[in-house]
């Protein structure tokens, strides 16, 4: 039988919000919620979006590409101990939200008799991690094709080697709404801003090409300080050029020195997905039983912080509505943590870390990273440098593949030879080949200087993408697998 809630659009607190976009009241929220209980479900959960997005692209010295969307919809869960019902609509007329309601609660059904959802009150954010002054959603067309035509100007002026160039810029303005069956009626609105340059050279018929960009959860402000359209083209360039005069790099196993914030995606991959907790409850991960065990150096602490303001990676509550907490993963090299979401949590009895996160409102929240970062050491990093006789060292990485068993190749897009403690020869083509536990334990020395890799990252996992940020200070591994040119 269908829970029958008085469906009020004017009685406390059922009363929309000024602005709100969904047109559904408490009361109908709350009404979907019994309905998706009605097979025995433990719990239900509603995410309701709306998103904006805009998008410009600059190549072959015109605007080549602009668009803008506007997406909405809902999707809704239902937990029966450890199974998961799930369905989605992008008409948010009230029967189809009962239609949703109705497959997920049986594909999740239960034996216990079905709880009543309890009433709504909505929870207010007292703070927000968000830094816009200057919106970009509220931003005509034009100011946003001046950002992309200067940083690809930039570029194209900077040497005469760059043969090619492509800019582009991207906003987008995310609405959600998390309501469940314990209660909780929440809200956010998340701003998103991107500016990226990619410039390529060419020598001889030889062709590289650099890339550079920034953003963040920040306004179109964040353009006119440090990291400028002009310096992001520029920096494009000077990468592309940087490579023309790259060798290939050499083979074998050596000392390796990450830079500090970009190589901060080797942790990301290596140990980041390691830590959430969905692969450890299934047993996959290298780390499952491995808590309060030491599976790396003392030197290396890692922390996970969705709440750092401005990031990429940042957020007010996750999309399950939970506030996230920088969350402690390996302290001292013991492992002490897993990201966390709903399910999981409930399956291993351990807190909410606010990492339920989703691509959008047709696809159900996993745990996943936001900004994954190792805490700073004590070393100088110039130290760390020369401290290395002869070596290899990271200036960027492009990307890279991690097994579950913690075996990972990485692709090095711009490092440098070391010899006698100073960087010398560029270098190109070089692939990194190890294992999470191995390089965690022979991380010998950690500089002071944390930095964060550039606001643009974007992960993927299971068939999902959300943005991320990671970071590291200067770091020594004693050892490490070079493949390149033997």
């Amino acid at each position: 039988m269908e829970p029958n809630f008085a469906r009020s659009r004017t009685a406390p607190p059922a009363a929309r919000p000024a602005g709100d976009p969904f047109g559904l009241s408490a009361a109908d929220l709350r009404s979907a919620l019994g309905l998706a209980l009605s097979s025995g479900g433990d719990f239900a959960e509603l995410f309701m979006e709306r998103r904006t997005y805009d998008f410009v692209n600059m190549e072959d010295d015109i605007i080549k590409e602009s668009a803008e969307s506007v997406s909405l919809g809902l999707g809704i869960r239902v937990l029966a101990g450890d199974k998961t019902g799930f369905a989605y609509t992008n008409d948010l007329a009230f029967d189809k939200v009962r239609q949703a309601a109705r497959t997920a609660a049986a594909i999740a059904s239960g034996r216990a008799k079905a709880p009543l959802p309890r009433p709504l009150r909505e929870k207010r954010l007292e703070k927000t991690v968000y830094r816009v002054s200057a919106p970009a959603d509220r931003a005509g067309l034009k100011r946003k094709i001046g950002l992309v035509q200067q940083a690809y100007g930039a570029a194209q002026e900077f040497d005469r080697r760059i043969v090619k160039v492509k800019a582009s810029f991207q906003n987008s303005l995310q609405q959600v709404c998390v309501a469940n069956s314990e209660g909780l009626l929440v809200r956010d609105t998340r701003p998103m801003v991107k500016l990226v340059c990619v410039a390529i050279s060419e020598k001889g018929g030889q062709r590289e090409s650099g890339y550079w960009g920034g953003g963040g959860r920040v306004g179109l402000e964040y353009f006119q300080g440090g990291l400028t359209p002009r310096r992001i083209g520029e920096e494009a360039a000077r990468e592309a050029l940087l490579l023309l005069e790259a060798a290939d790099a050499p083979a074998g196993e050596m000392p390796i020195v990450l830079s500090p914030g970009h190589s901060g995606v080797l942790i990301h991959e290596a140990v980041g997905h390691l830590v959430e907790a969905d692969f450890n409850r299934k047993k996959t991960s290298v780390f499952w039983n491995k808590t309060g065990r030491r599976v790396g150096s003392e030197l290396v602490t890692i922390h996970d912080d969705p709440a750092i303001p401005g990031y990429r990676g940042s957020y007010n509550i996750d999309d399950e509505g939970t506030p996230p907490r920088k969350t402690l993963l390996i302290e001292k090299g013991v492992v002490r943590g897993f990201l966390q979401d709903r399910l999981s949590a409930k399956l291993m009895k351990l807190s909410l870390t606010g990492h339920g996160r989703r691509q959008d409102y047709s696809h159900p929240p996993i745990p996943r990273m936001a900004n994954t970062y190792i805490a700073a050491g004590e070393d100088a990093p110039e130290d760390v440098l020369r401290s290395v006789d002869k070596g290899f060292y990271v200036a960027s990485l492009s990307g890279g593949q991690v097994e579950d068993s913690g075996k990972f190749t990485f692709s090095v897009s711009l490092g440098y030879l070391i010899e006698k403690g100073r960087l010398t020869a560029p270098v190109k083509q070089a692939t990194l080949i190890g294992s999470n536990i191995e390089i965690l334990k022979r991380v010998d020395r950690v500089g002071a200087d944390l930095e964060f890799g550039l606001q643009t990252g974007t992960c993927s996992k299971e068939g999902q993408d959300v943005p991320v940020t990671d970071g590291c200070p200067t770091l020594r591994i004693s050892k490490m697998t070079v493949g390149g040119r033997s």
